[in-house]
């Protein structure tokens, strides 16, 4: 793999989602400038997923909690082969588009989550790295694996103020979840002007408190620093990991690449012009991919990614010859489907008994819990009421 076609890829990833900004007069375009780098190496070198069938059980989910930098992702899933055109990206924030505003779950393929509200998706990626843990508990046998993917997020330092991050990052750590990874797009810029105006803590130390592996990146267009941390964050399978890269905000505008006012504006056709002249992009129309930037993406991608989904088929039907009802149970659980006859190990209580609702409710959690491998839950330091 050449730097120039890595650097093209980038360049188009930055491109297209200031494109898709500038045709709505709408969005966020500073995020995808600055974190385009990561993204790509995340997508290209590590993320392990099918674009022909976004679907696939075992595949590796993302996250991206800033979901403001949706642009980013959008690109990101038209060029990996997504079923996601040029013109979805020419409709973004349009009413009834495949690209809206914000990543929605079950509406875009490929799009893992539905964010927005800062913080949520760090704790719905935590979350998803739970449930990858306990499937994986409950259905892995020896030589074969069968659920043993990674959850990995992207997110601002916006995520990182809000209450909801600190509660699941603390989760995070407890459960020692070491298949979550976090990169932390840090680029000292909030909406409303440089971070230090409203956020001073050190959030490497926060982590570290926590329990996770902390590991910094100086440079965020440095994608050999960024894979060699992905790779170390994957070594380590005893704690989850957050990576800080160090970015500017709009990387690469000559008027506003690290200032606040990049972050929710389209640049406006004059900045854009002058920003890919910074990029050296010498492609006059809007919307543009080179094709080789197509051929990078699906051998680095889609054809890896059928490559690794057959392999996990074939893992699968040895499992199910050799564990015929665990692979039933498995297949029914990733269809979204009940156990037959779950139902029949519910309680049964009397009109008019008198039983606490938190009482009765935990006897009927507990009860489907023994019916439904599946299903997990907690309630934090109050299972003994309820």
């Amino acid at each position: 793999m050449t730097q120039r076609i890595e650097d093209l890829s980038i360049a188009t990833i930055r491109t297209l989602s200031i494109d898709a900004i500038e045709k709505a007069n709408s969005g966020h375009p500073g995020m995808p400038m600055g974190a385009a780098p990561m993204a790509y190496t995340l997508w290209t070198k590590f993320m392990n997923i099918n674009p022909k069938n976004p679907n696939w059980f075992n595949r590796d989910r993302f996250v991206l909690s800033a979901g403001h930098g949706s642009a980013l992702l959008y690109s990101l899933l038209h060029l990996a082969g997504y079923d996601l055109s040029i013109e979805d990206l020419k409709n973004f924030r349009q009413w009834g588009s495949k690209t809206p505003g914000h990543p929605e779950f079950g509406h875009t393929a490929g799009v893992d989550a539905t964010t927005g509200p800062l913080g949520q998706g760090i704790a719905m990626a935590v979350g998803k790295a739970m449930a990858e843990r306990h499937l994986a508990e409950t259905y892995n046998k020896e030589g074969l694996e069968i659920v043993d993917h990674f959850t990995y997020g992207i997110c601002g330092d916006g995520d990182l103020m809000e209450g909801v991050s600190a509660e699941a990052a603390s989760l995070a750590a407890h459960l020692k979840l070491g298949r979550l990874v976090v990169l932390y797009d840090s680029n000292d810029i909030s909406l409303d002007g440089d971070l230090d105006r409203s956020f001073s803590e050190n959030v490497e130390d926060r982590f570290k408190a926590y329990g996770w592996q902390v590991i910094r990146v100086e440079d965020g267009n440095d994608l050999t620093a960024i894979a060699n941390a992905i790779e170390e964050a994957k070594g380590d399978l005893t704690r989850p990991t957050l990576i800080e890269v160090k970015t500017t905000i709009g990387f690469g505008s000559p008027n506003h690449a690290g200032t606040s006012g990049v972050h929710g504006s389209p640049l406006g056709s004059d900045e854009t012009k002058l920003t890919k002249e910074a990029y050296a992009w010498t492609f006059e129309e809007d919307f543009y991919v080179p094709e080789e930037v197509y051929a990078h993406f699906k051998a680095t991608i889609a054809e890896d990614g059928q490559k690794k989904e057959n392999e996990w088929n074939d893992v699968f039907a040895q499992y199910k010859e050799k564990y015929p009802e665990l692979g039933r149970q498995f297949e029914l659980a990733v269809e979204g489907k009940l156990p037959e006859g779950w139902e029949e190990t519910l309680p049964a209580y009397e009109t008019g008994s008198s039983l606490a609702s938190r009482a009765s409710s935990g006897e009927v959690l507990n009860a489907v819990a023994q019916a439904v491998p599946q299903f997990f839950g907690g309630s934090a330091d109050l299972a003994g009421s309820n």
